[in-house]
């Protein structure tokens, strides 16, 4: 098999490339807060008392900052179950979910937020997760995600084994068209810079009733 020219062995899905590098996420976890600056800190500002679904949870980064800000409540998704069981040592009054963000288990209108931190890198298709958070979220509802700019997925160094998770790249405009596309209203759209070259974006939209 080939990736963009180059020969691997191959390509993992999100649920079987994290179970394989769980065990490693976390010694990445001061760069990935690197990338955000002070843009996600600004959108957080609205969790304080409300009930928030953390889409891709991981181990759990995202929830820590939920927290911090002050969520009343989390439920964390993930597709990987080796990440969520380290996610669920680390919060244990967490409500934790294997679960995919395009089919997601929950009633409609059950959260007052929904955060996808680094997680439609690995959509290929962004309008079957955006539609199921806007159904999950309560009207006046906030939609809080990131989009990092990762042209190509990096190879995840697994003592001598090399993990590539599949992956894709979405170009700004593109995501605030899909969200518009799934009946979101833009509240605010952020880029984050490093050396003159945008590195994330950090999107807050909103349900409108």
């Amino acid at each position: 098999m080939t990736y963009k020219g180059k020969k691997i062995n191959k390509i993992y899905s999100s649920a079987e490339g994290y179970d394989l590098w769980a065990s490693h996420y976390d010694k990445t976890l001061s760069f990935l807060d690197s990338l955000e600056g002070n843009a996600l800190n600004l959108a957080l500002r609205c969790v304080e008392g409300k009930k928030v679904l953390d889409l891709g949870c991981g181990t759990g980064r995202g929830i820590k900052h939920l927290y911090d800000f002050k969520a009343a409540e989390v439920c964390g998704v993930d597709v990987s179950k080796k990440m969520l069981e380290i996610a669920k040592k680390k919060f244990k009054n967490t409500e934790f979910v294997l679960a995919d963000s395009e089919k997601l288990p929950f009633e409609d209108e059950s959260f007052d937020v929904v955060t996808g931190l680094f997680l439609i890198v690995h959509l290929g298709d962004l309008r079957k997760t955006f539609d199921e958070a806007y159904r999950v979220l309560k009207n006046g509802g906030v939609f809080i995600l990131s989009n990092i700019n990762q042209r190509k997925p990096p190879k995840l160094k697994i003592y001598n084994d090399e993990v590539i998770i599949d992956s894709f790249y979405h170009m700004p405009k593109h995501v605030i068209e899909a969200l518009e596309a799934s009946f979101f209203e833009i509240e605010s759209d952020e880029l984050v810079y490093e050396d003159g070259i945008w590195i994330n974006q950090i999107i807050k939209a909103v349900k409108k009733a």
